[in-house]
């Protein structure tokens, strides 16, 4: 990858030499009424491919500056949701126990059915 690297910027400052010897005409620039420049051509595109690259390269890091931003809130929420998952669990937990100790405080259905199978059977008869 660095032998990449190393071709690719090779390349790029060869030509920017071979445009640099191939474009010294003198151009002039006016920036503001009263205020003009006389620049060879290759200087003015380079200065403003720097320029351009410069506020390529700060827009970049504005960007990423601002979605670091995004991230960390992002995890500040994530780990309240945590905290909330756990709270959730424990309540979960705590109702859990109370039904269990409920429902064995209940007589159950099936000891009823015992406790009738067992008594005797009364019969009532009547008498006239």
């Amino acid at each position: 990858m660095r032998q990449i690297n190393f071709t690719l910027i090779f390349v790029f400052g060869l030509s920017m030499v071979f445009f640099t010897l191939e474009n010294t005409a003198a151009t002039t620039v006016h920036l503001l009424p009263g205020l003009k420049y006389t620049t060879p051509l290759a200087a003015l595109l380079l200065l403003s491919a720097g320029i351009g690259a410069t506020s390529a390269w700060l827009f970049a890091a504005w960007s990423g500056m601002l979605n670091s931003v995004d991230r960390f809130k992002q995890s500040t929420d994530f780990d309240a949701q945590q905290v909330r998952i756990q709270e959730l669990e424990t309540d979960l937990n705590r109702y859990r126990a109370t039904v269990e100790t409920q429902l064995g405080l209940l007589p159950s259905a099936s000891s009823e059915e015992e406790a009738m199978e067992e008594a005797p059977a009364v019969q009532v008869s009547s008498s006239d």
